[in-house]
C-alpha cells in the first residue's frame, strides 16, 4: 500500500474516531449538561498536556530528521572518497589504474542497484558489498610504488578506502528503525491522552468544534506518520537515496 495512502487513511480515521465519539458523547449527554461549566483546573491540565506534547512531537522530529540527514551524508561521504580513488589512481600504471577502477565500478554499481534493496527491505547490508570493498582495499594497499609520483598518491588512495570503509560501517548502523519501542509507547499513549482531554472539555456537536477537533486529531496522526516515515532512514517515502553515488559515477545507471 502507497504511504501517501497510509497517511490519508490514518488522517481520516482519527478525524472519524473523534467525531463519532463526540456525536455518540452528545446523543448520550444528559439534558441539563452544561458544557460551560467545566472546571477551570481540567482546562489548565489540558493546556499543559497539550503543550507537553507538542515539545515530545518536536523532539522526536527533531530527532529523527537528524538521523535521516546523517544517513545521506553517510552515503555522500562514501561516495565522494570513492570517487576520490577513482580519480587518484590516474598516476598508477595503465593495468593498475584500470583494474582499481573497475574495482571501484563494481562496488558502486552493487550498492546502487542490489545492496540498496537489501537495506530498505531486511535493514542490513550485503555480504556480497563487504567482499568487493575488500578487494578494493587490497589491490590498492597490496600495490608497491615505483616512482616518487606513484609514492605520494599511495597513502591518499589508502585513507581514501579508509575513508569509504568507515561511511561504509555508518551507513550499516543507521539501517534500521532509530527510535525505541519505548519511545513509540510514549508517542502513542500521549496521543490517546491529548485526543482524550478533548472531551474532557465537553465538546458538543456545533460544526465549529468538530472541525475543530477533527483537524487537531488529523495533524496529531500526520505527526506521528512523518516520524514513522523519517525513523527508517534507508526504506520509507523520505529515505535518504543513492543519488550521491549516481551522480559521481554516471556509468552505473546503465
Amino acid at each position: 500500500m502507497p504511504e501517501w495512502l497510509v497517511l490519508t487513511l490514518a488522517m481520516l480515521a482519527a478525524c472519524a474516531v473523534v467525531v463519532i465519539i463526540t456525536l455518540v458523547r452528545h446523543r448520550r449527554a444528559a439534558e441539563d449538561e452544561d458544557p460551560s461549566e467545566t472546571p477551570d483546573v481540567i482546562e489548565y491540565m489540558t493546556m499543559w498536556i497539550g503543550v507537553v506534547y507538542a515539545i515530545v512531537l518536536g523532539l522526536a522530529i527533531a530527532g529523527v530528521w537528524e538521523g535521516r540527514s546523517a544517513a545521506q551524508d553517510n552515503v555522500r561521504a562514501e561516495a565522494v572518497a570513492l570517487h576520490e580513488v577513482s580519480e587518484r589512481v590516474r598516476v598508477y600504471p595503465a593495468e593498475i589504474r584500470d583494474r582499481i577502477r573497475d574495482d571501484v565500478n563494481a562496488y558502486v554499481g552493487h550498492v546502487v542497484t542490489t545492496e540498496w534493496k537489501t537495506m530498505a527491505d531486511h535493514g542490513r547490508l550485503t555480504d556480497e558489498g563487504s567482499e568487493l570493498l575488500d578487494r578494493l582495499r587490497r589491490d590498492v594497499t597490496d600495490y608497491e610504488p615505483r616512482t616518487d609520483f606513484e609514492a605520494q598518491a599511495y597513502q591518499p588512495l589508502v585513507d581514501q578506502v579508509a575513508a569509504a570503509d568507515q561511511a561504509r560501517s555508518a551507513r550499516a548502523e543507521s539501517t534500521g528503525a532509530t527510535m525505541p519501542g519505548v519511545v513509540w509507547f510514549g508517542l502513542v499513549t500521549g496521543a490517546v491522552v491529548t485526543i482524550g482531554m478533548i472531551f474532557a472539555l465537553q465538546i458538543r456537536r456545533t460544526r465549529r468544534e468538530l472541525i475543530l477537533a477533527g483537524l487537531f486529531s488529523a495533524l496529531i496522526a500526520f505527526l506521528l506518520f512523518l516520524i514513522w516515515d523519517f525513523d527508517a532512514p534507508y526504506s520509507r517515502g523520505l529515505a535518504a537515496t543513492a543519488e550521491p553515488f549516481l551522480r559521481l559515477f554516471p556509468e552505473v545507471r546503465s
